[in-house]
């Protein structure tokens, strides 16, 4: 019987890898990743050989065909994203449930826990984080201002991810729309310049204005209520 593994990666310091992680990336046939060259910094680091393959987003539907093939083979499997835990807002959620449809007892598959930007987050925001929403990465357009409507209008803290593209949008529109309620955001988790902010949405926007230079990396937003 082959096992797949969903493995979670550090989601910027390379040193937020498990020993367990490490050891079956080192020990399965092959490791599929959002992006090898991203992976392949990862395990150079740590000296892991294994062959690897890309999957994300947009592989068609032979590359998934092909994983389910070896699969059936017995072959053992790792998946890996970027950063983070697979299937947490990531294309890894589909791949694992067409292997799970199309091989039921053939695999084992087993999560490897590890970081995810929305864990790392929540310990260290400050808020009330005992019962909450998360969103993923919010829409561009369609349904966008109906969230933050819902949010505005929610008793639960509401979490999403959000790119530097589009942060000082979104704040904008915080401010416009949930003006009453407080804002934690965190940027470059676990990296060298990792940053909270925290006030109200006028504050935060004023405060990453105020320095553009600070307006990169990927960002974690938390809107709960202020009281």
């Amino acid at each position: 019987m082959s096992t797949f593994y969903v493995i979670g990666t550090p989601i910027g310091n390379l040193e937020d890898i498990t020993l367990r992680a490490l050891r079956i990336l080192k020990e399965v046939d092959l490791i599929l990743c959002e992006d090898t060259r991203v992976t392949a910094k990862l395990l150079k680091h740590y000296g892991v050989s294994t062959p690897k393959e890309s999957y994300h987003e947009h592989s068609k539907s032979a590359k998934i065909e092909r994983i389910i093939e070896l699969v059936r083979e017995g072959k053992n499997i790792a998946l890996v994203s970027d950063a983070g835990t697979p299937g947490i807002s990531d294309p890894g959620s589909f791949l694992v449930a067409k292997i799970r449809e199309a091989c039921k007892d053939e695999v084992t598959i087993v999560s490897v826990p590890g970081p995810s930007a929305l864990t790392a987050f929540l310990s260290i925001s400050g808020a009330p984080t005992n019962d909450f929403t998360f969103l993923g990465f919010l829409p561009h357009k369609k349904g966008r201002e109906t969230l933050f409507k819902e949010m505005d209008e929610s008793s639960r803290a509401t979490v999403f991810y959000e790119s530097p593209h589009r942060i000082l949008k979104t704040l904008e529109s915080l401010v416009k729309m949930v003006n009453k309620k407080r804002v934690v955001v965190g940027r470059e988790l676990t990296k060298m310049y990792e940053e909270i902010v925290s006030g109200t949405p006028s504050d935060v926007l004023q405060y990453f204005k105020s320095q553009k230079e600070k307006v990169r990396g990927e960002f974690v937003v938390l809107v709960f209520p202020s009281s």
